[in-house]
């Protein structure tokens, strides 16, 4: 199956599914009829959404793949709830009951971005049989920084969003997330603010960060976990992150029994969109090779 990017837009492949009577999904599906199926799930910064992350992505993949770009909860034009598990557990297990929804069996592949990546990976931990190959771009909670200082740049930008949510530190957060600064246009800080500042954005943000301190906070320490992966795993990251730097893949590299890690130089957070024609041909290779 062939697909162009200007045939497919938001509205063309918008679909939502109500996964749980307290839960309903908001999701992209591209590709429809290949007989592999894909699932991207986005980064967790202000106002990010699976289309602002895989706007440019999604037709690409949809040529080879079944795609499906998933809002998590919390984020998108997904459902916000406030109260939750740990949110790897929390996105994992909407993932699983969105896959079942849809009667969508066996594995899936999944490529994750930061939060994404971390919720990939515990969707994979938790569900071995549903897991496929891992395409992971800087994932939140399987990488350790060995040398970069905690907290990170990114992460401390991320925090003064939180407790000041305006556009100008919006602005400061999106800058750090890339190498080239020409990316971060007015259009995509005004885009991102107004999805991010919504009253139940701002809730539901605030309740995500909390689950990463609360009582089973040690579920989000997917380290801890990595060398129960059986599934292969392509580890992809900008040299030049400033978000999750390059040393916190060491950790990763060395506990995943089946992992590869490919380094973009010039490149920040954003593999995805900073490296858009080389990512595509590395995911896709990575994913279609025969090997098991």
């Amino acid at each position: 199956m062939t697909t162009t990017e200007e045939a497919l837009t938001f509205e063309s492949t918008s679909k939502f599914a109500q996964v749980r009577s307290d839960l309903k999904l908001h999701y992209h599906e591209a590709g429809v009829g290949n007989d592999t199926t894909i699932v991207l799930l986005h980064g967790g910064g202000p106002g990010a959404s699976s289309w602002s992350n895989f706007a440019r992505n999604i037709p690409v993949l949809a040529e080879k793949f079944h795609v499906l770009a998933v809002d998590q909860p919390g984020y998108g034009l997904s459902d916000k709830p406030t109260e939750h598990p740990q949110y790897f557990v929390h996105s994992a297990s909407a993932l699983k009951d969105l896959l079942d929804t849809l009667d969508i069996g066996g594995r899936v592949h999944l490529l994750g971005n930061s939060l994404g990546g971390g919720a990939a990976v515990r969707f994979a931990l938790d569900y071995p049989d549903r897991a496929g190959r891992l395409v992971l771009m800087g994932p939140g909670g399987l990488s350790v920084n060995l040398f970069a200082p905690d907290p990170t740049e990114g992460v401390k930008n991320l925090g003064r969003f939180g407790y000041q949510p305006t556009r100008e530190n919006l602005e400061a957060f999106l800058r750090i997330m890339v190498f080239d600064q020409n990316l971060i246009t007015d259009e995509l800080i005004d885009e991102r603010f107004a999805a991010a500042s919504t009253p139940e954005s701002l809730a539901a943000a605030k309740a995500m960060g909390k689950s990463f301190s609360s009582a089973d906070f040690e579920l989000g320490m997917l380290w801890r976990d990595a060398y129960k992966l059986r599934q292969r795993v392509l580890l992809i990251w900008g040299r030049e992150d400033r978000v999750n730097p390059l040393d916190g893949a060491l950790v990763a590299l060395k506990l995943i029994p089946r992992a590869q890690l490919h380094v973009f130089g010039g490149c920040g957070h954003w593999a995805q969109l900073e490296k858009f024609d080389e990512f595509n041909r590395l995911a896709t290779d990575f994913l279609l090779d025969g090997g098991k």
